[in-house]
């Protein structure tokens, strides 16, 4: 992910951030005025909504995730911890590339399997179909294995989030008589979220950059097109550094929006 260096928090001017301006200017000068990287860009840019769509919907689903995960880790079950803890480090040790892999052409057909043996007595009365594999496109096949890998990293910055609380805030919440649900709502996850906001919005950059890897099953983002490009004009350099550079002005641009937030929550915690 594109990051601030520790000097520009200490009042240095942004000097590399307005080389990167300048730069990506001169970029759109070219575009403008080029009509083969005009026609590259055009092409590059009809993948850039199911990028974000892959983002925006993988990244909400392993939030919720791995709240959920976080919430077992803290529980004071030792069956929940353990099971928490068995799936952060598992799905942490597989690369994001080979679990994509194995959601799409292992799990999915699983899955269906298991959605079939589910609806089986409808499927005997006529009422339904039984379920392909193709049913379930390669995109959500995609999103599912992003929704999963990232999702154990997320519960770990959730856990870690609700652990910085001071438990004296928490136990005077319940000397109060709030119910755990009530002191989570109103005590922990109020202070828990500004520690928790930064790693997030990182995860949120860094999952941006990881959709491209939906391109390895042919789902149509920023890099599949791109790539179906290139492979067919043969205009590598110009393709790829339009797809490089529009990867830049998304994950550059969240990351200024991500440490303009950061610079508030802390004013706002430090009046």
């Amino acid at each position: 992910m594109a990051s601030v260096s520790p000097g520009a928090d200490k009042g240095d001017y942004p000097w590399w951030l307005v080389a990167l301006v300048l730069i990506a200017l001169a970029l759109a000068g070219v575009i403008v005025a080029n009509d083969l990287y005009r026609q590259v860009f055009s092409i590059v840019l009809k993948g850039l909504w199911v990028t974000i769509f892959v983002t925006l919907v993988a990244f909400l689903l392993a939030t919720l995730l791995g709240l959920a995960i976080a919430l077992m880790a803290l529980s004071e079950s030792k069956v929940l911890r353990q099971v928490a803890r068995f799936y952060t480090e598992v799905i942490r040790g597989v690369p994001v590339l080979v679990l994509l892999f194995y959601i799409a052409f292992v799990g999915a057909p699983a899955l269906v399997a298991v959605i079939n043996v589910a609806i089986s007595p409808l499927v005997s009365a006529g009422v339904m179909e039984p379920m392909l594999v193709r049913d379930l496109s390669l995109m959500w096949r995609a999103i599912i294995a992003l929704m999963i890998g990232y999702s154990a990293f997320i519960a770990e910055v959730f856990r870690a989030g609700i652990q910085s609380v001071d438990k004296g805030q928490v136990e005077a919440a319940k000397a109060l008589g709030l119910s755990r649900v009530q002191r989570f709502r109103l005590v922990v996850f109020p202070q828990a979220i500004r520690v928790i906001l930064p790693p997030l919005g990182n995860d949120f950059v860094a999952m941006v950059k990881d959709s491209s890897l939906v391109s390895v099953l042919g789902v149509a983002d920023i890099t599949q097109m791109g790539k179906v490009y290139a492979s067919g004009s043969f205009r590598f350099f110009e393709t790829y550094s339009i797809v490089a550079y529009v990867y830049l002005i998304l994950t550059i641009g969240l990351s200024l929006a991500l440490r303009a937030l950061e610079r508030r929550l802390r004013r706002g915690a430090h009046p």
